[in-house]
């Protein structure tokens, strides 16, 4: 029993440093109304003026200019999107050349043909699942930002 809690603090450690490389962005989500939602004007996520907000077009996030931009049609560093079972479901991109990128048409995450992708409305882009950036009604689709670079 003893040597195994050195071994689960270490494991808590090295979660929640992993963590702390991330930074949250709020949810992909047509809801207007959700908290956490982009499509919320008037929240922390969704408002233009926002520094973490990829709608703002002055922010990190939201410039047409920054490597880590969702809007950048040349960025690598793009924002990452996951489900809310954690699922990886690419990079909010609009880079086309990405292949993790959700503009890229060919590409796992981009294509509507894809079960992974977010613009294939019968897979993970369903208008009728709680977790689709499609869903009016729903939470949306986390997005987070890796502020290392890695």
């Amino acid at each position: 029993m003893k040597k195994l809690l050195p071994i689960a603090l270490l494991a808590i450690a090295w979660v929640s440093l992993s963590q702390a490389d991330e930074t949250y962005l709020g949810k992909l989500s047509a809801n207007p109304y959700g908290a956490d939602s982009t499509s919320n004007a008037y929240g922390a996520h969704g408002s233009e003026y926002s520094t973490d907000s990829i709608n703002n077009e002055y922010g990190e996030y939201g410039s047409q200019f920054s490597n880590k931009s969702a809007t950048n049609p040349y960025a690598t560093d793009a924002p990452r999107l996951y489900d809310s079972n954690g699922n990886y479901r690419g990079k909010l991109s609009a880079n086309p050349y990405d292949p993790d990128s959700t503009s890229n048409p060919y590409g796992r995450y981009g294509s509507k043909y894809s079960p992974d992708s977010i613009n294939n409305e019968y897979g993970a882009g369903s208008p009728y699942t709680a977790d689709s950036p499609n869903n009016p009604y729903g939470e949306g689709i986390s997005i987070y930002s890796d502020d290392d670079g890695k």
